[in-house]
């Protein structure tokens, strides 16, 4: 299948990637072109989350591509963000599902699991043999996570016992299991679990309401008593540091999935533009129409690049987390412009799921917050540049 570059690409950063990552791109573009799109709108306004292509995802193997036991072959961090694009420019919950499932719990056990562990779990998350959920956000914890974790391990022998409770975890209500996040009454440090969500004690429930990522099945988990053997402790989770670097990884895809939102609503309001006649012409005729399309391919242009680079640095062991939280922060925000502008073209159809836009603006709005607020990455990159902490 022949590899195009995207319109919205306008300077052509997708050249630098291999032939085969082409490939690649090409198949899961077609693959969410043919399946994924034309069931988003239904199931966005249901709230639900379209099962049936689940196996589809697992299958294009997109997951695991980041592992050498689960990865199809040798790539890129940059590709594996234009991977994490491609799906936001369909679907953010798509993308959203394929992070939990890919970038968080495949990425909790392929950086802290023991080789044991990665040999087990990584092939199953991979194939989607087991789903997996993501628990560290609590609700009295969110951006605190290091210092305000209250879920609790204790241990009894070669157990431990589980007691506290989880907020906003992805695709909870149907995971297999969820990687857990504990802080051990014997150390004070954070751990990390891997717990079977048919544990007796273990339950989850759909957070209701949602007007954001409607498909994401979000879910509030209480834990009572739920014991967990050592042998599915991860074995290199010994503090909130082995946590945070499994983030450092996921928080550079989220930036380029919210870049992926934007050239999502950007070809919408193009499409739309072309198409819609006023005054005697098209929409796409008009100076301010197309001002605010330069406006957005700006913004999407200047994100591709931040976020090439931030990758680039990841494949040379150079990326910190000052960088990845640049990369969220600004990405994120310009996003939040551009669905925006978008939406604005449209006018009153701009409101209408029928044109997409504003399934983009909505879900633009969960990805502005998650995996760190523009605030708390904004604190993060002012530490380094000043050297001084401002958290408190």
């Amino acid at each position: 299948m022949a590899f195009e570059t995207l319109a919205s690409d306008f300077y052509g950063y997708e050249n630098l990637l291999t032939d085969r990552e082409k490939d690649f791109l090409a198949g899961l573009r077609a693959y969410l072109e043919s399946d994924v799109k034309p069931v988003v709108n239904q199931y966005w306004e249901k709230a639900e989350f379209p099962h049936e292509i689940i196996e589809g995802l697992h299958r294009s193997g997109v997951i695991g591509l980041g592992f050498p036991e689960t990865a199809p072959f040798e790539n890129s961090a940059v590709f594996r963000g234009w991977a994490a694009l491609e799906l936001a420019r369909v679907d953010a919950s798509v993308s959203t599902y394929v992070g939990v499932q890919n970038g968080l719990a495949v990425g909790a056990v392929g950086v802290c699991g023991s080789a044991e562990q990665r040999a087990e779990w990584l092939p199953k998350l991979a194939s989607g043999e087991v789903l997996g959920a993501f628990g560290l956000t609590e609700p009295l914890s969110g951006s605190d996570s290091a210092q305000g974790l209250r879920t609790v391990a204790k241990r009894d022998g070669d157990n431990w016992v589980l007691n506290g409770s989880k907020r906003w975890i992805g695709n909870a209500t149907f995971s297999d299991i969820t990687i857990i996040w504990a802080k051990s009454e014997e150390d004070g440090q954070v751990k990390g679990f891997i717990v079977p969500t048919s544990t007796p004690g273990y339950t989850a429930t759909k957070i209701e309401g949602k007007q954001s990522l409607r498909m994401v099945q979000n879910a509030d988990i209480t834990l009572e008593n739920v014991v967990v053997p050592e042998s599915l402790r991860l074995q290199n989770a010994n503090s909130f540091k082995d946590t945070a670097a499994v983030l450092r990884l996921t928080r550079a895809e989220v930036a380029w999935a919210a870049v992926g939102v934007a050239v999502g609503a950007y070809e919408a309001a193009v499409r739309y533009s072309k198409e819609r006649v006023q005054f005697g012409k098209p929409l796409a005729a008009h100076q301010l129409i197309q001002d605010l399309l330069v406006k957005s391919l700006g913004n999407i242009t200047a994100s591709i690049g931040l976020c090439t680079r931030v990758s680039e640095m990841l494949d040379r062991g150079e990326q910190r987390d000052e960088h990845s939280a640049l990369a969220k922060a600004f990405a994120t925000a310009r996003m939040r412009e551009t669905v925006a502008w978008c939406r604005e073209i449209l006018g009153g159809n701009g409101i209408v799921i029928d044109y997409d836009v504003i399934r983009f603006f909505a879900d633009a709005e969960a990805l502005y917050s998650y995996e760190g607020t523009r605030e708390m990455n904004t604190l993060i990159v002012g530490r380094s540049i000043t050297g001084q902490a401002a958290f408190v």
